[in-house]
């Protein structure tokens, strides 16, 4: 899943330099959005003591 958030903000980080402020803006928020999902399955997975 940290791959996905990597991949998403290399694709926003392209778009905003090419000028594709609309899909730079996409791709970060999806990128923020997977980042906190896997922030919070960590967090789910030390607690139960998954790690």
């Amino acid at each position: 899943m940290l791959s996905w958030t990597i991949a998403f903000v290399v694709i926003a980080v392209i778009a905003g330099v090419l000028g594709f402020t609309g899909i730079a803006r996409g791709a970060a928020s999806i990128a923020r959005i997977i980042f906190f999902i896997f922030i919070i399955l960590v967090i789910v997975s030390l607690i139960s003591g998954g790690l």
